[in-house]
């Protein structure tokens, strides 16, 4: 699965091959050795078998078969996505309706509960310029032990740039996943997040340490409104579509498993999985990696010359100013911070690089 991401991401337009074996921990030799193999072998990387593409002699029934392999490989897809795979692939498919009136009489549909919904949805302008990051909740495990499914999806392309097996949620967990995912693909220019933890601290506020260390790389976090799971619809739509396509259908035993049961899905799923929102087009299609490399050293922050600043005191979240002393989030204690005047009078947002972290009203005793 990774030898067939990393030929998917450097057979990109533009891609910086050199740059992708360095992320990938590989040679240059060896990047293009699977780069040429891919090429000259026909996809020789992947372990999985290929049905030979259907010639005009064949009859309806052949088409049958393929329809519903297809659907067997894949219990969740429905009449488009088959349709549409089948014909990237160079298979006669026969219409939409022909495809769904096949699963029917193979008693091979589920009506989803609760019928189709369907929202006008904002989308990001390219990719790595918004990616959203969720877990799903914890999944029982026949072994006993619980998964806590790790997610980040790629708003405008819909590619899944993380998808693992946790055994919790804790910040520790997620800074680990988000190295090895940024060392990848690169860094994105901003990243959409609930308000619970680890994202938030359990008092309440909304910056933890882990925050800060994506803003350090220049990485703007945005958090989504309270209990509005719907303003990251994509991450919640990725979470059906695994929930559908891999944890309803698989006795996953351990966090091993689970994470193997999840590599090949996601493989699939940015790889060969038709995507409506995309016009039936794999997540891969609109993907590319970020230019921007993570830096091998956390970098500081710093202001323009003239800027007002302020320590952060290191024993509390205070900063002085104007001769009163104002609460900044616990997470920055130590850092410096910069004081920008808001458009009313005597009102200023207190920023840490590029994000505004608090407020100061002059006008309030």
């Amino acid at each position: 699965d990774q030898r067939r991401e990393f030929v998917a991401l450097a057979l990109m337009e533009g891609a910086n091959r050199a740059e992708l074996c360095r992320r990938f921990g590989i040679s240059r030799d060896t990047g293009y050795r699977w780069i040429g193999r891919w090429l000259t072998e026909g996809g020789s990387l992947e372990d999985r078998s290929h049905r030979p593409h259907e010639s005009p002699a064949r009859c309806s029934s052949r088409a049958e078969e393929a329809v519903l392999e297809v659907r067997d490989r894949h219990p969740a897809w429905g009449a488009r996505k088959i349709a549409a795979w089948l014909a990237q692939r160079g298979h006669k498919t026969p219409a939409i309706s022909t495809v769904h009136q096949i699963l029917v009489r193979h008693d091979r549909i589920v009506p989803p509960a609760g019928g189709a919904r369907a929202w006008r949805r904002f989308e990001a302008q390219g990719p790595n310029h918004l990616w959203q990051m969720d877990f799903k909740g914890d999944v029982p495990l026949a072994g006993g032990q619980r998964c806590h499914p790790l997610t980040i999806v790629d708003d405008h392309s819909r590619y899944n740039v993380c998808l693992k097996a946790c055994a919790n949620e804790r910040a520790a967990t997620v800074h680990e996943h988000l190295t090895e995912t940024f060392t990848c693909h690169g860094l994105p220019d901003a990243l959409f997040i609930d308000n619970g933890s680890p994202w938030g601290s359990s008092g309440g506020e909304r910056w933890t340490w882990l925050g800060v260390w994506m803003l350090k790389m220049g990485i703007a976090v945005i958090h989504s409104r309270p209990y509005h799971p719907q303003s990251r619809g994509k991450n919640e739509r990725f979470h059906r579509t695994l929930n559908a396509e891999v944890l309803q259908l698989a006795c996953l035993k351990d966090l091993d498993q689970a994470q193997r049961a999840f590599d090949q899905w996601r493989t699939i799923y940015n790889l060969e999985r038709p995507h409506e929102a995309l016009g039936q087009q794999v997540p891969a299609s609109r993907y590319r990696p970020s230019n921007r490399a993570m830096p091998q050293t956390l970098p500081e922050i710093t202001y323009d010359a003239g800027e007002i600043t302020r320590k952060v005191l290191g024993t509390k979240a205070y900063i002085s100013f104007k001769g009163r002393l104002w609460k900044v989030p616990h997470a920055f204690r130590g850092e410096r911070v910069a004081l920008r005047p808001k458009n009313q009078n005597g009102k200023y947002n207190v920023c840490f690089g590029a994000q505004a972290i608090a407020t100061i009203d002059l006008t309030k005793p």
